[in-house]
């Protein structure tokens, strides 16, 4: 199905690989809201713990690409390549609530920073 802007190929409902789901901030905006108001340490303490959530789901990762590879002997395989695209995702959103967490201006300071990494050679 073609995109109506630009005449691609969409990839999800008329969206092409370069759209932004409509819905990604809101929705990020909401899970921060969420998260904020079930907060049990405020301040520096509360922000800290925030960004090192990032680590424990890259952790997780690991975890699943191990399982998935069966390179725990005593384990085997536990995971499938699903698993790890989860725990990918995971990783992404709890990144993006952490820079939400650090600016009310995520999506303005992302989108900046997007652009820069793409221009680079």
């Amino acid at each position: 199905m073609a995109d109506g802007r630009s005449g691609r190929r969409g990839t999800l409902a008329g969206m092409t690989d370069q759209d932004t789901p409509a819905a990604l901030w809101p929705t990020l905006d909401d899970l921060w809201t969420r998260l904020e108001s079930a907060r049990t340490h405020t301040g520096t303490e509360g922000l800290l713990l925030r960004l090192l959530k990032l680590s424990e789901e890259v952790g997780e990762v690991a975890e699943a690409v191990i399982g998935t590879t069966g390179q725990n002997p005593r384990k085997g395989v536990t995971h499938t390549w699903e698993d790890v695209q989860g725990e990918l995702c995971d990783v992404a959103i709890t990144a993006l609530v952490a820079l939400r967490t650090l600016t009310p201006d995520a999506q303005e300071v992302f989108t900046r920073h997007l652009a820069r990494v793409a221009a680079r050679r």
